[in-house]
């Protein structure tokens, strides 16, 4: 899978009362999917997952499956401490038609090294999709010769670095150069996701199409009337692709700093802010796609000025990032609790000209 891009970790929606709330989850993906991002991190950083339940793991995921526009990468993380109920999990999201899962170890495991290289292993081994790799365990950064080690695994296809030392994705590349992935596009070099590579149905169901054969409605009266009329798909044309070959590819997880790591050879972004300004994340990827130095520091710099601000807030004020933006955030899910009004306005003033 190609993840060149933005990847935006989505945040989760929740009633007043906390259950989540399926209906705005659908809302802020069908507006995420109108953005020129290429993908959506689920269950990621800044959804909450730990107050999250299995089933309401699995609702969410099926949730944002169902809605999300064909093109957008989707990637489910893992966050299950054991291997099998991880297994469990991945396998739910291969059904669901995911692209790729994110390894996100649990922190309590930062310190055993040889606990974390098998976690990993174990999942990647049995895992029916692609992964990619959290560097981060418990606030602390994965030795690097871990993580190319483990990126030398076929069923591996990468990196989200999500310290931030820049020097580390110049490692990491130097580290995996001869790692090599034969990925699938599309003729313009877009990633060709696994909804977009269904073949198409051969029938549809009288609720899911219109068309009805020449047969059918130039039957005899008879014929009409004891049989009932045969419904035909229009003929779908097969996606037309390409392969690729890239290398262990990273996903820088800030926009501090990301014109310099997209230099060092980092495919895409996936800062936990594209959730309140996706666009404005864009711009930066944009700029650098067409060599626009100037305005690539520009657009890193103002967006670099308020993540720490939002990060810093949690969950909470991202959600408040993304209201201003006309995705729903709404109330974190306790013991969180909301931004005050100060902190709102604050952020307001400081994202005006960047809603997006």
């Amino acid at each position: 899978m190609l993840l060149d891009g933005v990847h935006v970790p989505l945040t989760t929606p929740f009633y007043p009362d906390g259950r989540v709330y399926a209906r705005k989850l659908e809302h802020n993906v069908r507006r995420y999917s109108l953005t020129p991002v290429a993908g959506l991190i689920v269950l990621g950083e800044g959804s909450e997952v730990l107050s999250l339940g299995l089933a309401e793991q699995r609702e969410i995921l099926r949730t944002v499956a169902d809605t999300a526009a064909p093109e957008k990468v989707l990637t489910a993380t893992l966050n299950q401490g054991g291997c099998h109920p991880a297994l469990i999990m991945a396998e739910h999201a291969a059904n669901m038609q995911y692209d790729l899962l994110l390894l996100a170890p649990p922190p309590q495991w930062a310190n055993d090294i040889p606990a974390l290289s098998t976690w990993f292993r174990v999942i990647a081994d049995g895992a029916p999709l692609p992964c990619l790799l959290a560097s981060r365990c418990g606030g602390s950064a994965l030795p690097i010769d871990l993580l190319a080690d483990l990126a030398a695994h076929p069923n591996v296809l990468g990196v989200l670095e999500q310290s931030q030392h820049i020097s580390r994705v110049a490692d990491l590349r130097d580290a995996t150069s001869s790692v090599r992935r034969s990925v699938t596009t599309t003729i313009t070099f877009t990633a060709a996701t696994r909804r977009m590579l269904r073949p198409p149905q051969a029938e549809l169901s009288a609720s899911a199409s219109g068309f009805v054969s020449a047969a059918a409605l130039s039957a005899g009266s008879a014929t009409a009337t004891s049989t009932a009329a045969i419904l035909e798909a229009p003929a779908v044309p097969q996606l037309r692709t390409r392969t690729k070959q890239v290398g262990s590819q990273i996903l820088w997880a800030h926009a501090v700093d990301s014109t310099e790591a997209l230099r060092a050879g980092a495919a895409g972004i996936a800062t936990p802010v594209a959730a309140s300004i996706p666009q404005a994340v864009f711009e930066i990827w944009a700029a650098w796609k067409d060599g626009d130095t100037s305005l690539m520091r520009e657009k890193q710099g103002r967006v670099a000025a308020i993540e720490p601000t939002l990060l810093a807030g949690g969950p909470a004020l991202v959600k408040s990032g993304a209201e201003l933006s006309g995705y729903f955030g709404g109330r974190p899910r306790l013991p969180l609790v909301a931004p005050t009004a100060e902190a709102q306005q604050e952020l307001a003033a400081a994202l005006h000209g960047m809603r997006s």
